[in-house]
């Protein structure tokens, strides 16, 4: 319990804090167009008033951070009979040690998907009791520690505590600012229930939290009601066609229903520094051979500053967090990674412009097949780190038609598995036309390539591909 001690000290400090986003934020008069916020005028910009100081309930969350060690150990000591379960003190003081750590052999959606979902239970925690975001991330970290090294009797996992603290808290901050958008639309009293039936489901820990406050379903109180985020969503439905075998989707692919959701979250330009401002999500799914859900991918900016002003557009550098898991026929992908990215953003009048993104940076961890590998009960992917490499362009017309070009490249090298190292490529192009009000049509193409180069000679290299082609019908929404 000495991290919650650490906190209880924090309770008096005041970190910076920091934003950002991957593509261009939205601009404080475009919010204020938009969503008729409460902003007041600076000399020479639109200010947002400063963020309300929340109470901290320290006990209210140092119990819940604890109840989410407590349920599952319980769950696998008592309903499950899991012979990891029963643990002892002797099992955490020889888990202090570093050579106890390991690589465990979950299944890929498990470490993927389950483990970031678990972490922002630990980071919500803290972040829906007055908790600023850096005190929830150390909140969420320790949390992961604390279940490898005392949850269980195995190994505490290396890829587990990555993947629980870094998509733990990618999760539990958008989460905590989706549902505070949403509470923010009851500070005049309308459809409070509705409002908060939702926000509750988007982040059910807030939920209780305001439930157990005496909150809920109350009028907003002035940290929920100063909130000037935009939330933007676009829905694509419609067919596409792919090959995970001749690489030719044309002649020798499949016909499969697609569809997609992307997710903006804006809270203008006036905050570069302070963390998770800007956000994007994607997520896409679609029947397939193996698979529903295809990709997901996160994009939020950490830090970021404008460097200059040009006579055609603005220049910003950024500092990017990204979770991106792919899912497909060919082949299945899932990575933390850390980019620095160079955006330009270029106008032509007021209805066309151009925007640019270029990054590079750290792959945080990666897991990609090997179909050579068994390792353990079920694991048959690696584990490694490498570098990551994103380029974005985006072209807008009289906002009536949109043409784009998105690439995800990184290559990785194996630390748990079989000695070898991948090569990713993603290339996505698309274009897009208005036609009628908030209703679309899209068309684009791709292409997802991972090759796999193993140092033995026993272990032939492999390189799987999936091209498609879609066609859609979008809608768009603005909250």
């Amino acid at each position: 319990m000495l991290f919650l001690l650490s906190l209880k000290i924090l309770n008096a400090q005041s970190l910076g804090s920091f934003s950002a986003y991957e593509q261009r934020p939205l601009s404080q008069l475009e919010i204020a167009d938009l969503l008729h916020k409460d902003l007041t005028f600076g000399k020479d910009s639109l200010i947002r008033k400063p963020t309300p100081i929340r109470e901290k309930h320290f006990f209210r969350a140092g119990t819940e951070w604890f109840l989410a060690q407590a349920f599952p150990a319980s769950f696998n000591r008592f309903i499950r009979k899991d012979p990891y379960s029963y643990i002892s003190f002797q099992n955490f003081i020889d888990h202090q040690r570093l050579s106890a750590w390991d690589w465990d052999d979950n299944q890929f959606t498990t470490n993927q998907i389950d483990h970031p979902f678990h972490g922002q239970i630990y980071f919500n925690a803290f972040r829906s009791n007055g908790y600023h975001f850096y005190q929830s991330s150390l909140a969420t970290l320790a949390g992961s520690y604390i279940w490898e090294t005392a949850g269980e009797t195995q190994h505490p996992s290396i890829n587990d505590l990555v993947n629980t603290s870094f998509g733990g808290i990618i999760l539990g901050e958008m989460m905590h600012r989706v549902s505070r958008n949403i509470l923010s639309r009851s500070k005049h009293g309308h459809n409070r229930i509705g409002n908060e039936i939702v926000a509750s489901i988007v982040n059910p820990i807030n939920g209780l939290n305001r439930l157990l406050a005496g909150k809920w379903g109350k009028i907003t109180d002035e940290y929920d009601q100063v909130d000037s985020s935009m939330i933007s969503a676009a829905i694509d439905v419609g067919l596409r066609r792919f090959d995970a075998k001749e690489n030719d989707f044309l002649n020798e692919g499949k016909n499969a229903f697609y569809a997609r959701l992307r997710f903006n979250y804006s809270n203008g330009e006036h905050n570069f520094k302070r963390p998770f401002d800007q956000f994007n999500v994607n997520l896409e799914m679609g029947n397939g051979d193996s698979s529903f859900i295809n990709a997901v991918n996160v994009h939020a900016l950490l830090y970021g500053a404008k460097f200059f002003k040009s006579k055609k557009g603005d220049h910003y550098g950024t500092l990017n967090a990204h979770y991106d898991f792919y899912n497909n026929d060919a082949f299945f992908y899932g990575a933390q990674s850390v980019n620095y990215n160079w955006l330009s953003e270029f106008r032509y009048k007021k209805d066309n412009r151009l925007d640019i993104s270029v990054g590079a940076g750290a792959v945080l961890l990666a897991a990609v097949p090997d179909p050579y590998l068994l390792y353990g009960a079920s694991r048959n992917y690696n584990y490694g780190s490498g570098l990551s490499y994103r380029f974005k362009g985006v072209l807008s017309l009289l906002k009536a038609f949109k043409l784009s070009a998105d690439y995800n490249g990184g290559v990785f090298y194996t630390i748990s598995g079989n000695d070898s190292y991948y090569i990713l490529h993603g290339l996505n192009l698309e274009a897009s036309l208005r036609l009628y009000k908030r209703w679309s049509v899209n068309l684009n193409s791709g292409y997802f390539n991972l090759q796999g180069h193993f140092k033995e000679d026993k272990y032939p290299d492999f390189n799987r591909a999936y091209p498609f082609g879609r066609l859609s019908v979008g809608y768009n929404i603005y909250f």
